[in-house]
């Protein structure tokens, strides 16, 4: 049965002045599309022949991603049923769409560099940096908002990033004391930038 979703007019009326009749229409279809189950490999727990091992023993259909040898497509499986596997629950995988595993590749962070994740929870991304660099580079994860930076702490540390040091602060306004080799600002989708996102 198809999920029917509702766009508000007011979203429709803004994406047809934005973007015209013809791509708007695409927009909304790809609104009622279902996202599939992706995750990446946390390499600083396990290895990729692992965890197509596992996922071959419980019979879970995946698919490689040619541009990320750590990510991973579900093909018969939900989200829920992979948060009950025990990889997951230990760290091994990490939930995470395609797009957003995008930023940290492009970075392409070094050993032994000082690396600044401007808007940093939950954590995806962070913890990314950490696997990629295998734990060898300095990684500041700045986090304004309470009850996000507590969800960017769980994830570090389930995810064992290591050379992650957190801060509780607007990175826009960070003092001149540190410098960054690497940047990663993955902004928040929002006109205005504040401690509500």
């Amino acid at each position: 049965m198809e999920e029917i979703i509702n766009i508000p007019e007011f979203l429709k009326e803004m994406l047809n002045k934005q973007y015209g009749e013809e791509l708007t229409k695409k927009i909304i279809e790809g609104y009622k599309n279902k996202r599939p189950v992706t995750f990446r490999v946390n390499t600083l727990k396990t290895n990729i022949a692992e965890i197509e091992n596992k996922l071959k023993e419980k019979q879970i259909e995946f698919e490689n991603v040619p541009w990320s040898k750590e990510a991973f497509i579900i093909k018969n499986s939900t989200e829920k049923e992979i948060q009950n596997m025990q990889m997951y629950i230990n760290g091994e995988i990490y939930l995470q769409s395609l797009s957003s595993m995008l930023p940290p590749i492009i970075l392409n962070p070094q050993a032994n560099n000082d690396i600044l994740d401007m808007a940093a929870a939950p954590g995806g991304k962070t913890t990314q940096i950490a696997t990629l660099t295998q734990n060898k580079a300095h990684i500041t994860a700045c986090e304004m908002n309470n009850i996000r930076i507590e969800r960017l702490k769980y994830n570090i540390e389930k995810q064992g990033a290591t050379s992650v040091y957190i801060m509780q602060t607007d990175s826009r306004i960070i003092n001149d004391f540190f410098s960054f080799d690497q940047i990663l600002l993955d902004a928040p989708c929002s006109r205005k930038w504040n401690s509500k996102y």
